[in-house]
């Protein structure tokens, strides 16, 4: 018997689902999308969700996880950057349950991405502890330790040495907006990988977001104990993640 959830991501310009085979990690049909609008509520975005899931005729019992734009905390947004502010406070968890009538786990959209790339993707059967950091407008981070998700981990907002937040140093969209040459953004990241394996101690790195397309420009550069690898899954991996771990929520309840 196969094992399916729905992966739900949702972004500022499109929500994304689609069911997620498992035992796979691949899409068991084809993704589909709903592009986002522009200030949505939350029953505005609880009712595209729903719409997305239903798209698939699941059966009822099918858990469905939802990748989201902010820390997650026991199923509540505390804060909330790139949709609506009423967002700010609400338990997007319990809303999506009564919404959909099925089990339903939010998780942060870094968080899902890193253990779609851990569970099926560039770190799949990686031992130990797997940092996965997403380089884009800022820098997003997932920690997973022998398996185990360790949430909101932000660290693209740890003081470097030179007392700037990581992501305002060396993000990708630093280096777009300072012109900076693939060398000179190494140099970089070479603070920022330093001063997360002082802390943390990985056995890998994965590095995601659309520039690790572009690894082999600077990741070479990059002097590390841990291995860096590029990640796989690219924009599935939210999806994955999200399905993945509603799973395992569902049947540990």
């Amino acid at each position: 018997m196969k094992k399916y959830a729905i992966g739900v991501d949702v972004g500022g310009s499109g929500i994304k689902a689609a069911p997620v085979d498992l035992k796979t990690g691949e899409f068991a049909a084809e993704r589909y999308r709903i592009p986002t609008p522009e200030n949505a509520s939350p029953v505005e975005i609880a009712g595209i969700i729903k719409e997305l899931v239903e798209h698939f005729e699941p059966k009822k019992n099918t858990p469905v996880g939802v990748s989201f734009p902010a820390p997650i905390l026991g199923g509540v947004v505390p804060f909330i950057a790139n949709l609506s502010q009423e967002w700010a406070g609400m338990n997007a968890q319990e809303l999506l349950v009564t919404e959909l009538g099925r089990p339903v786990t939010v998780i942060n959209d870094a968080d899902a991405a890193g253990y779609g790339e851990v569970r099926y993707g560039a770190a799949k059967g990686a031992k130990g502890t797997v940092l996965v950091l997403t380089l884009g407008t800022g820098i997003g981070s997932a920690l997973v330790s022998h398996g185990h998700l360790v949430p909101n981990t932000e660290m693209g907002h740890i003081l470097l040495p030179n007392g700037m937040e990581a992501e305002h140093y060396a993000s990708s969209g630093v280096r777009e907006k300072e012109e900076l040459e693939y060398e000179e953004w190494a140099q970089r990241l070479q603070v920022v990988f330093d001063t997360y394996e002082q802390i943390f101690s990985p056995d890998v790195f994965i590095v995601g977001g659309g520039v690790s397309k572009k690894h082999k420009k600077f990741v070479p550069l990059i002097e590390t104990r841990a291995p860096i690898i590029p990640a796989e899954l690219r924009n599935a991996a939210g999806i994955v993640g999200a399905a993945s771990l509603a799973w395992e929520a569902a049947n540990e309840a």
